[in-house]
């Protein structure tokens, strides 16, 4: 079996789509959690038949479900929950939590880097002076907000590294 199968493929294809929306836009378009769902369905039944689509279909539950609570709360975007549920029907229920897992993990390191990278910068505006130019609220709503599908992406592609 090849290391790099249409399931690798279709996560690095997705996920790289999904990072440079989300890191240049701060959203993902609808097109990349289908197009993920659709390459999650698709490659489980061609690998399972009918069993793969209950497959793909409980890990996209599971995925969304993963981060419903997070949506609700305020914390994460909609289109991080389909992220997820798209990337569930690529992996499946049995590895769409290992990389929820992955992803949190990272997510929080992004979110004390993040912290960190704004706390230097202003104090780095007190300092030359410019603490009080103002924001517009674009550049206020980007600066509130952490982009989280590159967590999510590297959960991924932890998720899908063969245990040996």
């Amino acid at each position: 079996m090849s290391l790099m199968n249409a399931q690798i493929w279709i996560a690095i294809a997705v996920g790289v789509a999904a990072m440079v929306d989300d890191l240049a836009r701060r959203h993902i378009a609808n097109w990349i959690p289908v197009a993920a769902l659709a390459g999650g369905i698709g490659w489980q039944v061609g690998r399972d038949g009918a069993h793969g689509l209950l497959t793909a279909l409980g890990g996209a539950a599971l995925g969304f479900g993963a981060f419903l609570v997070f949506y609700l709360l305020g914390g994460m975007g909609g289109g991080d929950v389909k992220l997820m549920a798209g990337f569930g029907a690529l992996l499946g229920a049995s590895h769409i939590l290992e990389a929820a897992l992955w992803a949190a993990g990272i997510g929080g390191v992004l979110a004390l880097g993040a912290i960190g990278w704004q706390s230097v910068a202003q104090a780095a505006a007190r300092i030359s002076g410019k603490a009080g130019v103002r924001l517009t609220p674009q550049e206020k709503e980007r600066n509130a907000t952490i982009p989280y599908a590159p967590a999510i992406t590297f959960g991924v592609w932890l998720a899908l590294i063969p245990k040996t």
